[in-house]
């Protein structure tokens, strides 16, 4: 059973602005155009935010004439959801087990 969450990502996805940049990519492939109309953020911004979730792999690429396509890694978010349901799955036997550290 793993115990750990990969708290890179976490500290990645954190951000509002990412959040909603990895929701919207959820339901479809866009350009930073149809981003920054999504999201109301100024594109220098979002280059920054799509830097970094390009980085941590979350979100792959696709050049496409002058734009570039942004599509995100589902096998990344299935990775953290895996290591959230260990970490459910852990603190739910140590509940039923009772396992309790004594004080001193």
């Amino acid at each position: 059973m793993l115990t750990s969450v990969d708290t890179e990502l976490i500290r990645v996805l954190a951000d509002p602005l990412r959040l909603q940049i990895v929701t919207l990519l959820a339901k479809e492939t866009l350009c930073t155009t149809h981003l920054a109309e999504e999201t109301g953020a100024r594109q220098t911004n979002l280059s920054n935010h799509l830097k970094v979730l390009r980085e941590a792999g979350v979100v792959e690429t696709e050049p496409c004439g002058r734009y570039t396509y942004y599509r995100l890694r589902p096998d990344v978010i299935e990775q953290l959801a895996g290591q959230f349901a260990d970490l459910a799955e852990t603190a739910r036997a140590s509940a039923e087990a009772d396992v309790k550290r004594s004080c001193p």
